[in-house]
């Protein structure tokens, strides 16, 4: 085995059939779903043995830069970095790039372990076995990709067809095979020597990038220009955008894995799923006598297999078989849980329809380096909000154009700075902020700060904003 493996996490994802949960501006990788860490804070403790793994690498985009720093921060993993990618470009570029910036950091032996940020994986005796067979067989120049012994005829995964076994215990790939309908998916499971694609690999990132540059040259061009070229901003790598949009938009089993003639496949057998939909949340949730699994405020009666998540109002449910039912505060999502993959058409569905697209990107609550807020009511020329601010936080110092603001602290102290004069508003206390004012928020304190704001003017859009210093780096 190498000295140390370097972790690359993918966590740039949307999450798209988690909705309405999951959405663009707060995808799946970054929700409890089925404990009190997300995915992503579960993918970053796989990774904590400092005997095995050096500090991980994170891709993502600029949108998720913050939840992805604060996530990390809250179980004590430090990051090697965060590499921010301007233009979405599928998976080889993303870890293309992710492989240079490791062998610019630990030099050209070193060994990358690739993880999605949102599966769910059980890291039992046979897991560790795994990683470090595939880690060894990657730092013998090997491309290692781990198979998943199938449980079921699923339709939702890719498939890879086992070869002759190896002396370094990984087995040689025949083919790779597309997301099956469900009698091909019977027909390979009754054959055998099949496995699912999970999406994780080990690779020598010096094997890896000789493979891009070879099967795949304009995704190497890209990311090896995109990392040279990179700026650097807070905690952040930002890759370079006009490098890095060059390249290919497709995915690292299509551009390099079907060809490479090193990939070797490593069949494992411990728990694993992608998360991918609301049939496999249920699937690895709790459940009670009557294989219904519950989250949040719920009553069901003569009602089985099935799925609630409300994160608001009480749900009741009374004679229902298979069904999933997701609640959030501003939409609901109902249909047969044997189905869920439906979710991601219906999402296209809304997408396409300008009414109903901000429902698929943002949440009625909205996260901030500094806390967030929630609309509570809105109409013409007004607007109330919940804010929420952590402690020792801080929003930006700005001022508006269109609109005044008056803030009500319900919980905390605030600190607020109004053209210059700083005082301190407590509990049941309220202050002015008159339109044009420069003013700032802050929580001195330990516990979070909340508010209520309410908003008045001829204009209310959250881009009413002129940013004069920002902690945070945002223009």
């Amino acid at each position: 085995m190498p000295s140390l493996i370097t972790p690359v996490i993918l966590a740039g994802g949307q999450g798209t059939r988690l909705w309405p949960l999951s959405r663009a501006a707060r995808p799946k990788q970054f929700l409890a779903l089925t404990g009190k860490l997300s995915p992503f804070q579960e993918t970053l403790k796989r990774v904590s043995d400092t005997d095995r793994y050096a500090a991980p690498v994170i891709v993502t985009n600029a949108e998720y830069r913050f939840v992805v720093g604060e996530q990390a921060e809250e179980i004590g993993v430090s990051l090697a970095g965060i590499l921010l990618e301007p233009v979405a470009r599928n998976t080889t570029a993303a870890i293309a790039a992710a492989a240079v910036f490791a062998e610019r950091q630990s030099g050209a032996t070193v060994v990358i372990h690739v993880l999605p940020s949102d599966h769910a994986v059980e890291t039992d005796e046979n897991y560790w076995h795994a990683v470090d067979v595939a880690a060894a067989a990657a730092a013998a120049g090997r491309l290692v990709t781990f198979g998943i012994a199938p449980t079921g005829p699923e339709t939702g995964y890719g498939y890879i067809e086992a070869g002759a076994s190896r002396p370094d215990g990984t087995r040689e790939v025949a083919r790779f095979v597309e997301k099956p309908d469900a009698a091909k998916a019977e027909l390979m499971l009754s054959q055998g020597g099949f496995y699912w694609n999970s999406g994780m690999f080990m690779l020598g990132a010096a094997a890896f990038l000789a493979e891009c540059r070879a099967l795949s040259p304009d995704s190497y061009a890209a990311a090896h220009d995109a990392v040279e070229k990179a700026k650097t901003d807070l905690d952040f790598i930002r890759l370079d955008e006009e490098s890095f949009a060059k390249g290919p938009n497709i995915s690292v089993d299509y551009a390099i894995f079907e060809k490479s003639q090193l990939v070797a496949l490593i069949p494992v057998t411990f728990a694993w799923s992608d998360l991918g939909s609301w049939d496999a949340v249920w699937k690895v949730s709790p459940k009670d006598d009557h294989q219904n699994a519950v989250q949040g405020e719920a009553t069901l009666s003569n009602t089985s297999n099935s799925f609630v998540l409300t994160d608001k109002a009480h749900v009741a449910i009374e004679g229902m078989d298979d069904v999933a039912v997701i609640a959030t505060e501003d939409a609901v999502y109902v249909g047969k849980l044997s189905e869920a993959q439906k979710v991601g058409q219906m999402v296209k569905t809304l997408k396409a329809s300008d009414a109903t697209h901000p429902i698929t990107e943002i949440h009625k609550t909205a996260y901030r380096p500094w806390g967030g807020y929630s609309s509570v009511l809105s109409g013409a020329r007004f607007q109330v909000k919940r804010l929420f601010v952590k402690p020792g936080k801080k929003l930006s110092l700005q001022k508006h154009h269109h609109r005044a603001e008056h803030w009500v602290v319900v919980s905390g102290m605030a600190e607020v700075t109004i053209d210059g004069k700083v005082s301190m508003v407590g509990e049941n206390e309220s202050v002015y902020l008159p339109l044009g004012c420069v003013h700032r928020l802050a929580n001195p304190g330990k516990i979070l700060l909340e508010l209520i704001e309410v908003q008045t003017g001829s204009y209310l859009g959250e881009d009413d904003i002129i940013r004069i210093e920002d902690e945070f780096g945002r223009a």
